[in-house]
């Protein structure tokens, strides 16, 4: 989370940070599993959780720009929630169009959770606004944030919930879950099929080109690092031989060391 007055960081890959950790790293990761977790046994109960906050409701999904930093100005956290909630419904629908050759029914299920307003380092850091002065207002206003903000074991308590409850394993999945309840989702845009199909395909052609030129990265630093192991083969090879000369000089014939000899 980059707060207000706080610098926008990037990822390895040069991507905005809220959006490459929030959301493309999840679209990328599951994307991946897929097949894994379709593939497991009709027995298990399989639960992928991905946590968002309330902030996601002043996102701006529509907003997207074909850029590293795709997300608008201002919004850029709340609207990586967005994505993540969105993707969490195609994600699941996803799972459930699979069919199974055991002819079973879908097992696996995406839980959405929001913890509510926790005291955790990202949330000092908004509240700061990453400056100084910030931070000393929190620690002033500290008995306030001890009431009005939950801890860190009472805002994992919904996580937990969405772990263990074994109303959560069965029936459909992708539901939302706050204060260990059932809630709908106040934006319409993480229903919406139109939606969700524009933002798969918008991440999917994204993560292509970034394997792509990761690919071409990794490709330049083998060349270079095999370069730099053969020049340092070439030196030590130039060492010997420079060595070898310098013995062979000192034992010509005639010399005292070679009578010696």
């Amino acid at each position: 989370m980059t707060p207000r007055f706080g610098r926008a960081a990037l990822t390895e890959d040069s991507v905005e940070s809220n959006w490459g950790i929030n959301y493309l790293s999840n679209f990328h990761l599951l994307g991946i599993l897929s097949p894994a977790i379709r593939a497991q046994p009709a027995d298990r109960d399989v639960r992928i959780i991905l946590g968002t906050c309330s902030s996601y409701i002043g996102g701006e999904i529509g907003a997207l720009k074909d850029t590293r930093s795709p997300l608008p100005p201002g919004k850029e956290y709340g609207t990586s929630k967005l994505a993540l909630m969105t993707f969490a419904q195609a994600f699941q629908k996803h799972l459930d169009s699979y069919k199974r050759p055991d002819k079973q029914p879908n097992n696996a299920r995406v839980v959405i959770v929001d913890p509510g307003l926790t005291r955790t380092p990202g949330m000092r850091r908004w509240l700061s606004m990453g400056s100084l002065w910030g931070l000393l207002l929190y620690l002033v206003m500290w008995p306030v944030w001890g009431l009005t903000l939950k801890s860190p074991l009472m805002g994992a308590q919904s996580f937990l919930f969405a772990a263990m409850e074994a109303d959560l394993g069965r029936g459909i999945g992708g539901r939302f879950i706050k204060e260990c309840r059932e809630r709908a989702f106040l934006r319409a845009e993480v229903e919406d099929e139109q939606v969700s199909k524009t933002l798969w395909e918008f991440s999917d052609k994204q993560i292509g080109a970034l394997e792509k030129e990761g690919a071409a990265r990794r490709s330049r630093e083998k060349k270079e690092q095999k370069a730099k192991e053969d020049a340092g083969k070439g030196i030590e090879k130039d060492e010997v031989e420079s060595k070898a000369d310098t013995s062979d000089k000192a034992k010509k014939p005639g010399s005292r060391r070679s009578r010696k000899a």
